[in-house]
């Protein structure tokens, strides 16, 4: 008799244990959850096996292979979509010719199974239900039978008032193969909601068994707690590893190769796996601990669950909490009640994991943290909580109201009581919330704030060179990932916050190391005025206007229904441009662009340039931080070579002595600072070295390579709007239009691509790679980039992404590629 083991659920309920591991592989007593089915089935002599296959299926088919190492048969069927538990039972039809039980993967039993099928036989039911009794029978579905067995009213999840039994479904079923033939194939059908109610109404053979013994649904982190306890006292009747040991009232399972120091304390009963190490003086009660892992001198161990191959520091205290697998807990840790650490973890020395957190793969506590909430899955936080001066993390998901608050009162803690703080934010709702929770950290900490609701990044900046609040913070939709929040810190000068100051807030985040106002020190919320008027004042005075004015621009502008279009058309006004304005309007569902919208956008924007013989166009992104740019003729300008333009433009009408651009800029800069006598400054690829350039250097203007351009005078930031004036400014004074002085450069080709690289791997290939270089023209600001007369190459570690990102320039196409996959191959070496 064939068994088919039902093991493709993603598990969410179990998150974070399943985030890299399908649900039947999650371990239980040292096994995954389905090797304790196995156990079962061969028990009762079930030992050709269907396993039916969908989310992460490798992990189960590498592990089990045959079946021949658990003494049964195993085949797989995989399925490609989820087609429900009786549609993935369908897929294996051709496998199932004669009578089958069906089993879950991830579910904890002892049942006897012998009995059922005989009960099923006896009753020459067509298909019988396994049913349990439960104190609380809501989660499942409740099956009310007759003397006979005989089904007759089904309840799939009832409510207390649908409760007329607390008899309920086991997902353990035996069936004739002829009721396959009532599952419609590749369609999602369901054994509770869709096949068992039909052959109910139809009077078919449907008998349910109650069975007695030992079950349990481990669907979630409560349940999988409670399934070990279970375990441990005996009220279930599986299979341990190990040679049980006895003292006196305790009992130890005891894997190979263990090393007990003197003085460990056993309560309770204990499993443990193989190669496990324990400290002297430690404490163990009620716990299971996996193979491989180091306990240090002094733990306090109880009520827990330790995967694999992690280590315990001395003095580390875990109290009924989940630690998987290559995970370290540093010395003087604690964890409390409910608490889970995933896979590939490190807690700091002495952080405290409060009950209930969860700490997703990957991530880092610093030493000393208060973790109070739980540092979710997603690409961000895995070693830091700031990318340069932002918190970037997937909205109402990484970056919650919680998460907002704290953030907040962190950052008013480093500023100070009766300080003040700047908030704006762009038009999405996410937005919205997370500023408003924002603001209520702040008030908490005594610091006031000054609302400017939704008025772009750059007004933000000049209303912090005011003087009047010590620092500012932004929230909006991620530019280019409509899922993701940013949340951006500033200086009370108007420039990113300084990276010292963002660590700061950081430990104070982690460490909860802030004090609370009181009542009557709480902050208080106020709505400046006339901001608009002082940034448009100001904004023409830095201009000269009059030769703006003079030129008669036709100009086409696409404000990417950002927050400019409140500002920028009545400063547009006062420069009689005839200008033809796009997406002027603010619209929340269009704060985000992917790369292939903003070429779309461009796309749009191009022919409208062109058929109105237009003298230049400009698409601005929604916060009005960036631009990109369409020549009089139509042709998109990259935003490496509008730096060369800008720049060629800029030098031919100011006198300028030094001027800065990122190591990632086009080695044409060079070439055109040249001819100008001008020095050129090479700075870390980001804007708050762009930033730090125009104080600490006193360059004479700063160029980016995204779009962004600082004109000193006016802003400490990029501004889209003052840079698309400045830049028609440009083209009035010289007399130019952008694709004439696009045709002036050299051709030139810069390539750009990345490798996968693990965080734990980033040091490694850079000590490689200046190993490597040691001997070459090299600079080392940002990366490692290399250079010679007729190309340079950049490798530099990605600070968001699991990735080095390699840049090469040269002016020959062969070249530039040739040293694109040179050193993509030498960056994978060095990983090794």
């Amino acid at each position: 008799m064939k068994t088919v083991i039902m093991a493709g659920g993603f598990g969410m309920r179990l998150r974070p244990l399943t985030s890299n591991f399908p649900k039947p592989m999650v371990y239980i007593a040292n096994k995954p959850m389905m090797e304790h089915i196995l156990d079962l089935l061969k028990k009762h002599n079930l030992t050709d096996i269907v396993a039916l296959l969908y989310f992460r299926p490798e992990e189960i088919t590498s592990y089990f292979g045959d079946g021949k190492r658990f003494g049964v048969k195993i085949e797989y069927v995989l399925a490609t979509a989820d087609y429900g538990t009786a549609g993935s039972v369908r897929n294996a039809k051709d496998f199932l010719n004669d009578r089958f039980l069906i089993i879950s993967g991830d579910v904890l039993t002892d049942i006897d199974l012998s009995k059922a099928i005989k009960f099923h036989v006896e009753k020459k039911s067509l298909a019988t239900m396994v049913l349990t009794r439960l104190e609380n029978p809501l989660p499942y579905g409740v099956v009310i039978t007759d003397e006979e067995g005989r089904t007759s009213r089904f309840l799939e999840k009832p409510t207390w008032g649908e409760v007329f039994s607390d008899t309920v479904n086991t997902g353990i079923y035996i069936l004739e193969p002829e009721v396959l033939d009532e599952i419609p194939y590749h369609k999602e059908f369901d054994f509770s909601k869709n096949l068992f109610p039909r052959m109910l109404n139809r009077k078919e053979r449907l008998f349910g068994y109650v069975a007695d013994g030992y079950w349990r649904d481990v669907g979630n982190l409560v349940e999988y707690a409670h399934a070990h306890q279970d375990i441990l006292e005996g009220r279930v009747k599986i299979e341990i590893l190990g040679n049980l040991l006895r003292r006196r009232k305790e009992k130890i399972w005891v894997g190979k190769n263990v090393e007990v120091k003197p003085d460990v304390e056993f309560k309770g009963v204990v499993i443990l796996g193989n190669n496990v190490s324990l400290g002297s003086k430690s404490v163990i009660y009620n716990s299971v601990i996996g193979d491989r892992v180091k306990v240090g001198e002094e733990v306090k161990i109880s009520r827990s669950i330790i995967w694999r191959d992690s280590t315990v520091g001395h003095r580390a205290v875990l109290n009924e909490s989940i630690v998987c697998n290559n995970t370290v807990v540093e010395d003087e840790v604690t964890l409390f009640e409910n608490s889970v650490i995933s896979e590939d973890c490190r807690i700091g020395n002495r952080a405290q994991i409060k009950t209930n957190v969860k700490v997703w793969p990957g991530k880092e506590v610093e030493a000393g943290s208060i973790l109070s909430s739980s540092l979710v899955w997603g690409e961000r936080w895995n070693r830091e909580l700031f990318t340069d001066a932002k918190v970037i993390g997937l909205g109402n998901v990484e970056i919650t109201p919680e998460f907002a608050v704290k953030l907040g009162a962190s950052f008013g803690a480093l500023l100070g009581k009766g300080s003040s703080v700047v908030t704006s934010r762009d038009a999405g709702k996410s937005s919205r919330m997370t500023v408003r929770a924002m603001i209520a950290g702040l008030l908490s900490t005594g610091i006031n704030v000054f609302d400017l609701v939704t008025l772009p990044i750059p007004v933000m900046r000049f209303e912090l060179k005011s003087g009047r609040e010590k620092g500012g913070i932004y929230v909006r939709c991620s530019p280019l990932n409509r899922k993701q929040i940013d949340v951006i810190f500033f200086n009370g000068n108007g420039q990113d916050l300084p990276t010292a100051k963002a660590k700061s807030v950081e430990r104070l985040f982690f460490r909860e190391d802030f004090r609370r106002a009181s009542v009557d020190e709480t902050g208080h919320i106020s709505f400046p005025q006339r901001v608009i008027e002082s940034y448009r004042e100001a904004f023409l005075k830095a201009l000269d206007s009059s030769i703006v004015k003079d030129a008669g621009f036709k100009v086409v502008v696409d404000y990417s229904n950002g927050g400019a279009c409140e500002i920028f058309p009545s400063i547009f006004g006062a420069l009689d441009c005839d200008v033809i304005s796009l997406n002027a309007f603010l619209d929340p569902k269009k704060l985000t662009k992917t790369e292939e919208e903003i070429k779309q956008s461009l796309s749009q924007l191009s022919p409208i340039v062109k058929s109105l013989k237009a003298d230049v166009g400009f698409l601005l992104d929604a916060g009005a931080e960036k631009i990109w740019v369409v020549d009089e003729k139509g042709d998109f300008i990259d935003p490496d070579l509008l730096l060369l333009i800008v720049t060629s433009l800029f030098l031919r009408t100011h006198k300028a002595e030094k001027i800065a651009v990122p190591v990632v800029a086009s080695m044409g800069v060079e070439k055109i600072a040249s001819e100008y006598g001008v020095k050129v400054f090479r700075v870390r690829n980001d804007h708050l070295a762009m930033m730090d350039a125009l104080t600490s250097l006193k360059v004479d203007f700063v160029g980016g390579t995204k779009g962004g351009f600082i004109f000193p005078g006016f802003q400490m930031g990029a501004d889209a709007m003052f840079c698309l004036v400045k830049i028609l400014e440009l083209m009035a004074k010289s007399k130019k239009r952008l694709g004439e002085v696009k045709k002036e450069q050299g051709k030139l080709f810069m390539l750009k691509d990345f490798v996968p690289c693990p965080w734990s791997k980033k040091g490694q290939v850079m000590r490689n790679l200046l190993k490597f270089t040691q001997g070459y023209n090299r600079e080392l600001i940002d990366g490692v980039r290399i250079i010679e007369d007729d190309f340079w190459v950049l490798i530099a570690p990605d600070r968001i992404a699991a990735s080095f990102y390699i840049i090469s320039e040269a002016k020959d196409r062969s070249k530039a590629k040739k040293l694109i996959t040179d050193y993509k191959e030498k960056v994978m070496e060095w990983q090794k």
